[in-house]
């Protein structure tokens, strides 16, 4: 009783006892109702993701550009100015991207004959060699693939259908990145009006902690991306593997997908030599350099560069990457990272939710519980 009235100390008598009535129920009806409540908010933010998916890429541009947007404006330009030469920036560095990657992708597709006529060569190798050592017919084979083609295009649909396309990207996203910027001083007072004043230095912490971990965490992915790029290319064009340039960076761009990106970006280069040329020899070298680089961007790239303020561990990483994914798509893997670490920062801040945080980090308890580690080791002592 002494608890409940610590926490309801200050609290008017009908909110007393309407946290009282909330105590008294029990876990077997307080335990369904959570559940219906979580699933209601994912699925709500499935139903919202073209608004959703949009406004969370412009916020972490946004946070990206933001000092940016502050060295403008310490130049004395005008507010609005200062926005559009800091999207201005932003979108030509996006369309040199673009500009390269469509002018590989030009000199790709004048190899697309080939490339049908060896894979429709391999595909019947392959179906017939199924087809002796397993005895899996050629009828089954086919509607195997049909329904791994129809789960990916539903896949790739739901990623398009999440960023409204290129239209989202250059159109709602650059507007919601200069309203944002525009807006920022009102959305940071409200922030700052919502909570105590005795609160409002904890709340500065936490907004200047998720500002620094968002920053460096994009800004070191797009340097890891620019090495990863030079290493893959530099692999392919040392082992002769037509496309290495185009290839590399497009291994490098999967790459910024968690886990899930790093083996597609190995699966592409392999196909591509399997087409191309004849013999094992070059696949299996490719697939020996990719796991080399991935061993250096796991190990040196990214806690070297990457750096991120937040660090979430490994168990919790693949498991948002994969709910992300299964909610918005590819889009959503991206996400999912920086949402986190968010949290963490946020879990971090707050008593009650402390035990949250250290759950999503990477930082090992100094003295586990032994009943729950090791229960042999202490009903021998005992």
């Amino acid at each position: 009783m002494g608890l409940f009235y610590k926490k309801t100390k200050g609290v008017t008598s009908e909110g007393a006892e309407w946290l009282q009535g909330r105590a008294a129920y029990p876990f077997y009806i307080k335990a369904p109702m959570s559940l219906i409540g979580i699933y209601l908010f994912f699925y709500i933010l499935f139903l919202l993701q073209d608004i959703i998916v949009p406004f969370a890429f412009a916020g972490l541009l946004a946070i990206l550009l933001n000092p940016l947007y502050n060295r403008f404006q310490k130049w004395n330009f005008n507010k609005i100015l200062a926005i559009f030469l800091t999207i201005f920036l932003a979108v030509l560095v996006v369309a040199g991207i673009m500009f390269f990657l469509s002018s590989q992708i030009a000199q790709f597709g004048e190899m697309i004959p080939q490339l049908t006529k060896k894979a429709a060569m391999l595909i019947g190798n392959l179906q017939k060699w199924l087809s002796e050592s397993f005895g899996m017919s050629t009828a089954k084979q086919q509607s195997m693939v049909e329904e791994a083609m129809n789960s990916s295009k539903a896949y790739v649909g739901k990623t398009l259908n999440t960023v409204f396309g290129v239209i989202s990207f250059f159109i709602l996203i650059p507007l919601y990145i200069f309203l944002l910027l525009f807006y920022k001083p009102l959305i940071l007072n409200f922030i700052f009006e919502v909570f105590d004043e005795d609160n409002s230095d904890q709340v500065a912490e936490i907004l200047k902690e998720t500002k620094g971990a968002v920053q460096s965490y994009i800004v070191g992915l797009m340097i890891e991306t620019t090495i990863i790029a030079v290493l893959n290319s530099t692999a392919l064009l040392i082992l002769g593997v037509e496309y290495a340039v185009l290839l590399g960076v497009i291994g490098a761009i999967l790459n910024l997908i968690p886990y899930v990106g790093g083996l597609v970006a190995i699966a592409l280069p392999v196909l591509i030599s399997f087409i191309t040329e004849d013999g094992y020899t070059t696949p299996l070298l490719i697939i020996g350099a990719y796991v080399l680089i991935q061993f250096v961007d796991n190990n040196i790239i990214v806690p070297k560069v990457v750096s991120s303020k937040v660090s979430v561990n490994a168990l919790i990483s693949i498991l948002v990457v994969l709910l992300g994914g299964t909610l918005w798509g590819v889009s959503g893997m991206f996400l999912s990272i920086p949402f986190v670490a968010v949290l963490k920062i946020i879990f971090d801040r707050i008593d009650e939710l402390k035990p949250w945080g250290k759950l999503l980090g990477e930082k090992m308890p100094d003295h586990a519980p032994p009943k729950v580690v090791n229960p042999k080791e202490t009903g021998s002592k005992e």
